[in-house]
């Protein structure tokens, strides 16, 4: 399965609409996310470090966003090398983004795919959870709840990987990063048409907060230890473990 190039943005709209994980993004996600994230493909690698170091056989990875599947198949690719079995499971709200999932992990041979609001999946058996770009789509007010769900549910030893858009509390240094990251996006043949447009979209549907925020979020849910262990000017990953 090949995602069609990124043109989503590319004619000018008269109305822009608030960004929607709608059936023509799902098409060309893949190539969309690869050019607006930054070290994208690394923080998959990181993820699949840390899952390798981390899970326990028997128990389950849940990815809450899981899009296309990336994550999952990659993961499945790892252990399969190693010999080892993993269980997953997929949740997504976007249907067309599951259709993608599911054809992408065809073969994958431990993995359920629920295309779910992610805050009411029950999460037995989960030891690790994943929140890959995820938690930001999320109502602010309804993310420290959820943290505390994930948290109750796994067991001791059990971790979260997060990875977000971050913000700046200095309203300098936040338009420097701004205009450092639309600057990676022009080097990934982006047009100023598509960036404005993408940025309309997408303002009061992915609400960023600050990387103190985020981190004493995640502490107030329960994590005992949280470490940043990846940032790129507005991205950051974080790992939660509990102990």
């Amino acid at each position: 399965m090949t995602s069609r190039e990124d043109k989503f943005f590319a004619k000018a709209q008269q109305n822009i609409a608030p960004f929607d994980f709608n059936q023509d993004v799902a098409d060309v996600f893949d190539d969309m996310v690869q050019r607006s994230v930054p070290f994208y493909k690394e923080i998959h690698s990181l993820i699949v470090d840390l899952v390798s170091r981390y899970y326990q056989e028997g128990h389950k990875v849940f990815d809450f966003g899981c899009s296309t599947g990336t994550t999952i198949r990659l993961l499945e690719h790892f252990f399969s090398q190693k010999q080892k079995s993993i269980q997953f499971v997929g949740v997504d709200m976007s249907a067309p983004m599951i259709e993608k999932a599911k054809e992408k992990c065809a073969n994958v041979r431990e993995v359920d795919f629920l295309n779910e609001d992610m805050t009411t999946v029950n999460l037995e058996g989960a030891q690790i959870v994943i929140l890959n770009y995820t938690l930001q789509f999320l109502k602010v007010e309804k993310r420290q709840a959820f943290l505390e769900k994930i948290y109750n549910a796994l067991p001791t030893g059990g971790i979260l990987i997060l990875s977000e858009k971050i913000r700046s509390p200095l309203p300098i240094m936040e338009e420097c990063i701004t205009d450092l990251y639309y600057d990676f996006k022009r080097r990934q043949g982006y047009s100023e048409l598509e960036i404005s447009q993408k940025r309309e979209a997408l303002e009061n549907v992915l609400i960023p907060l600050t990387p103190k925020e985020q981190t004493v979020m995640i502490e107030d849910a329960g994590f005992d230890q949280v470490e940043m262990l990846f940032r790129w000017y507005n991205f950051a990953s974080y790992l939660g473990i509990k102990k």
